[in-house]
């Protein structure tokens, strides 16, 4: 079990080699599963930070999800433990708080370390390809 003040790793290889058997070996469909997770990133994370900063809680709850689940697909450990943290404060803050007020806050404290891990997320993906 991982000590939770440590980070998770970037990649999680197993997670990949896991995916590539899966895929019957197949380096094409392998390549473009990786390729399109990489391509939509950006389109995850801007989502997310378009529905924290507008008050959006049912779009912000459906982002970080699809955020954690496709980065848990491809092995993206770190991101998806960032994204499984907003996740928890998203539905404990939601039905105490109005969303209008919390989410921006909310992406005050998140959003910076989600984006860079994204970005360092990105370039380590592209690296195994």
């Amino acid at each position: 079990m991982q000590d939770e003040n440590l980070p998770r790793p970037l990649l999680d290889p197993s997670v990949l080699e896991r995916l590539r058997a899966e895929l019957d070996d197949d380096e094409s469909i392998w390549r473009v599963f990786v390729e399109n997770y990489i391509k939509e990133l950006p389109v995850r994370t801007e989502r997310l930070r378009l529905t924290l900063t507008t008050g959006d809680l049912r779009g912000a709850v459906d982002a970080v999800l699809s955020l954690k689940t496709s980065s848990q697909m491809v092995g993206a450990e770190r991101l998806a433990g960032l994204a499984l943290n907003l996740e928890g404060e998203l539905r404990e803050d939601s039905s105490r708080a109005d969303p209008g007020v919390e989410l921006p806050h909310l992406a005050a404290a998140h959003l910076r370390r989600i984006m860079q891990c994204s970005k360092q997320t990105r370039y380590a993906l592209r690296a195994q390809l």
